[in-house]
C-alpha cells in the first residue's frame, strides 16, 4: 500500500532537485535539541513555514522511526486514524512505515484504527515527511491522522505511544505537526503563542489544553501536541525548549494577519 503526495507541487516542489535546494535553505544549525524525544513542528507551505520547521529538523537526531501526529483539517476517516501497512512516496521517494511499531500502538490504544481515508488528501503529516528523509534516507514512519478533541484521549495516545515504543525496544521521535495562531495580528499571534509555549517549556500538556482553549488560541495540532507531550514525559523529557518562532509576516511583509509557526523540542535532560 503506496500513499502517493497529496499537496507535493503546492505546500512544497513536486521535484526532487528543487525540494532538495529548498531544504539547503532551510536546515540550518542553530540551536541545538540533543536528547530530544518528541518535538512540535508548523505544517504550512514551505515558503511560510519552512524555516521553523528547518530550524527544528537540523536541531534534533533524527532516529530511525519518528511517529507523526496531525489533525485532520478535513474531519474525513477515523477519529485516530494509523496508517499501518506499506509506504509514503515522496520526491525522495518512499518512507516505510515501521509495521511493528504500529501494530503495538494499535494494541496498546484499541481505539486508534487502521485507517487511510484520513491520511488520502491531509498535508499536516505529509509535510514532514521530506524534511525527515532530508535528515536520514532511510527513516521509517508512523503517521497518526487525529481528529477528535478529547483531553483524555490524547493523554492516553501519548502514553500508548511510549509504551509500544518500550515493548518494542524502538528509538523514536514523537512528532507533532500544528501551527499556532491563525489570522491575528502579528503582536496579537505572538502573545498569545507565546502563552502556549510556556506550557510547553513546563511540559505542562494540561496545562497548554487549558491555555489554548481559554485565551481561544487557534493552534490547529493542539490535540497532536497534547499527545506528543504525555508521550515525551513518559520517554524521560525534563522540558520543552523553543528551537524557532516566526509568521507568515515574515515572508509577505502584512503583519496585519498572520499564521504563526513555533518549532519546538522536548529534550530528556536540562542542559
Amino acid at each position: 500500500m503506496l500513499r502517493e503526495p497529496a499537496v507535493a507541487g503546492a505546500f512544497y516542489p513536486a521535484e526532487k532537485d528543487r525540494l532538495e535546494a529548498m531544504l539547503d535553505s532551510f536546515v540550518v544549525s542553530g540551536v541545538g535539541a540533543p536528547g530530544a524525544v518528541a518535538a512540535l513542528s508548523p505544517h504550512a507551505g514551505y515558503i511560510y513555514s519552512g524555516a521553523a520547521a528547518g530550524a527544528l529538523f537540523a536541531a534534533v537526531d533524527v532516529p530511525g522511526t519518528v511517529v507523526i501526529l496531525g489533525p485532520n483539517h478535513r474531519g474525513i476517516g477515523a477519529r485516530y486514524g494509523l496508517y499501518d501497512r506499506g509506504a509514503w512516496q515522496t520526491p525522495f521517494g518512499e518512507a516505510a512505515v515501521d509495521e511493528e511499531l504500529a501494530d503495538a500502538i494499535r494494541n496498546a490504544a484499541p481505539f486508534v484504527e487502521s485507517d487511510t481515508a484520513s491520511h488520502m488528501h491531509e498535508h499536516s503529516i505529509e509535510v514532514q515527511v521530506p524534511f525527515l528523509q532530508y535528515r536520514r534516507g532511510d527513516v521509517k514512519i508512523v503517521p497518526i491522522c487525529i481528529g477528535e478533541q478529547n483531553y483524555g484521549r490524547l493523554v492516553e495516545l501519548g502514553g500508548a505511544i511510549a509504551a509500544a515504543a518500550q515493548k518494542t525496544a524502538t528509538e523514536v521521535l514523537v512528532l507533532a505537526s500544528s501551527d499556532m495562531t491563525h489570522y491575528e495580528s502579528a503582536e496579537e499571534a505572538s502573545r498569545k503563542d507565546h502563552l502556549a509555549i510556556e506550557r510547553m517549556f513546563a511540559l505542562d500538556e494540561e496545562g497548554l489544553w487549558e491555555v489554548v482553549g481559554r485565551y481561544r488560541i487557534s493552534m490547529c495540532g493542539v490535540g497532536p501536541a497534547v499527545a506528543a507531550m504525555a508521550a515525551a514525559r513518559e520517554l524521560g523529557a525534563a522540558e520543552g525548549r523553543l528551537i524557532k518562532y516566526t509568521n507568515s509576516g515574515d515572508v509577505t511583509g502584512d503583519y496585519r494577519e498572520v499564521v504563526g509557526y513555533a518549532a519546538v523540542a522536548f529534550v530528556r535532560q536540562i542542559q
